[in-house]
């Protein structure tokens, strides 16, 4: 048992569970600071509260009343109660949860990058402003697509934006018919919410006994009313679609456009440009992919990139460089306009930035090279233990994630892939997606990454035999309830997702049994 799980369960042995700050501070009448206001700068002043209509007005700040050591000391608990990548493998497929170098933190927290402001003037911001243009020009290499654009706030968002410039591309061509999107089931979850706020019917693709996009059924529904197709490669059982160019093909003579998601883009890093497997639009989650942490929803970014031809529907402002100087052009004839407030997240951006420049060409294949042999090697050991089974493709080679199916512990206990996670949290390892993607049944989404040493590999699989092997055989019962050792016991999924605490006031009317 790690140091993290070993200070929750003495926290529950002692019943010791972190309070919130608000109860912590119940029964003092004030805090140990206060602020002291000099009466002449009052009497300068005037009562500012007359400012201030009476319906806007706060009679109560409902502060809690700590002392910093409190506060610290309060965080710094709720801390070690939190899991995250510094804390041991984070196997979420499809997320890549990967180690990020503590040097491009630094890096993004000079001065320098976090006291720039967006409405400084072009001349002011010239360092910052070469630093996107860079990694604008890298990610162009990186993918064969050499126009680009970071508005986008992250992954999702990067999709609605290339959905929207797919739209764009066929209005402005007269196609007004194409209002429908083709999306595989193997591709990224996220795809199909993301086609249809853009506007267009979704087309899903069955995925075949290989594990990739369902040839005949493409065929069939490719059409006159197509406008695109978005496709994720490798799919999201960890397969390379190994018929991208006649996807390409095929979507292209039906007047479409092809989209990649770069949600596993971790697999082929310096391996294949996406402009040789035919993509027109693609987007990069650069907190995945490059370097940022990634998870609660932020910080994010994406990058969204085009082929040749397609740079004009672009969003407003475009970065250029003329004669060493970079500026932003809104001369951009057919943009699909702005997407968002400014030019991207910043401080993202420099990380990845920063992470190009260290590890070069050389270093980004063998960061795909690494994760996808981690992977294998973590696919082949796992797929061995009894009550795993492997639905799509089991004799493939995987890229940098795979998919197993824990439906055969169905004997023993009912949805075993949500019990198995939550009992994996018992020793200290975080539970990989679960029940994604939809089309394998009692699914455990599983990716190393490259930044995961062969010893916790072994280790997260040596857990994963004992939970499948021993205790579902000789306890059930402790899979069943697990976790037992975390720092909370099993939530109400359900009251969780009905009854969510989103403030002080909830939790106090709700979950303290002053519910009126």
């Amino acid at each position: 048992m790690n140091d993290l799980f070993r200070q929750a369960k003495w926290q529950r042995e002692r019943e010791l569970i972190e309070p919130t700050v608000f109860e912590l501070s119940q029964g003092r009448s004030e805090g140990y600071y206060r602020f002291s206001i000099e009466k002449e700068m009052l009497d300068a002043v005037g009562d500012v509260q007359k400012l201030i209509p009476s319906k806007l007005r706060r009679e109560e700040l409902n502060l809690p009343n700590l002392s910093e050591p409190e506060v610290v000391r309060h965080f710094s608990r709720l801390a070690e109660m939190n899991y995250g990548v510094d804390s041991g493998p984070y196997w979420l497929g499809s997320c890549t949860m990967k180690y990020n170098p503590k040097i491009n933190e630094r890096i993004a927290a000079s001065p320098k990058v976090r006291r720039l402001h967006p409405y400084q003037p072009e001349e002011t911001v010239q360092g910052a402003l070469k630093i996107m243009y860079e990694l604008g020009e890298m990610l162009g290499k990186i993918t064969g697509l050499r126009h680009w654009t970071f508005q986008t706030s992250a992954g999702a968002h990067g999709e609605y934006l290339g959905c929207s410039i797919i739209r764009a591309y066929q209005l402005d061509r007269g196609e007004k018919q194409r209002d429908e999107m083709l999306i595989p089931l193997s591709a990224h979850g996220s795809n199909f919410a993301s086609a249809a706020m853009a506007g267009f019917k979704v087309i899903k693709i069955p995925v075949d006994s290989r594990g990739c996009t369902d040839m005949g059924a493409l065929r069939a529904a490719a059409g006159e009313r197509t406008a695109g197709m978005m496709i994720t490669n490798p799919n999201t059982l960890g397969i390379f679609e190994e018929d991208i160019l006649e996807i390409a093909d095929l979507v292209h003579n039906a007047g479409g456009l092809l989209y990649y998601d770069g949600a596993n883009l971790n697999a082929l890093l310096g391996r294949v440009l996406l402009s040789a497997m035919g993509v027109d639009v693609a987007h990069l989650n650069l907190h995945k992919t490059f370097s940022t942490p990634h998870g609660t929803g932020g910080p994010g970014a994406g990058a969204v990139l085009v082929r040749d031809g397609l740079e004009d529907f672009l969003p407003v402002p475009v970065l250029r460089e003329r004669d060493g100087r970079y500026y932003f052009d809104y001369n951009v004839p057919k943009s699909v306009g702005r997407i968002k407030a400014f030019y991207g997240n910043f401080e993202v951006l420099v990380k990845a930035w920063a992470y190009l420049k260290a590890l070069g060409s050389t270093g980004l294949r063998e960061v795909s090279g690494i994760a996808v042999l981690n992977a294998n090697y973590a696919f082949t050991k796992i797929k061995g233990i009894r009550e795993v089974s492997v639905i799509y493709g089991e004799d493939r080679p995987r890229k940098h994630e795979f998919v197993i199916s824990l439906k055969e512990a169905r004997s023993k206990i009912e949805a075993p892939a949500l019990h198995v996670a939550k009992r994996l949290l018992d020793y200290g390892l975080h539970p990989p997606t679960i029940y994604f993607p939809p089309v394998v049944e009692e699914a455990f989404m599983m990716e190393p990454t490259e930044t995961d040493s062969k010893e916790e590999i072994d280790h997260y699989i040596e857990v994963m035999r004992k939970i499948l092997e021993e205790e579902l055989e000789e306890n059930p019962k402790t899979v069943l309830e697990a976790p037992h050792n975390s720092s909370i016991d099993r939530l109400d999924e359900v009251r969780a997702a009905r009854e969510p605490i989103l403030s002080w006031k909830i939790y106090e009317r709700y979950y303290k049994g002053n519910k009126t």
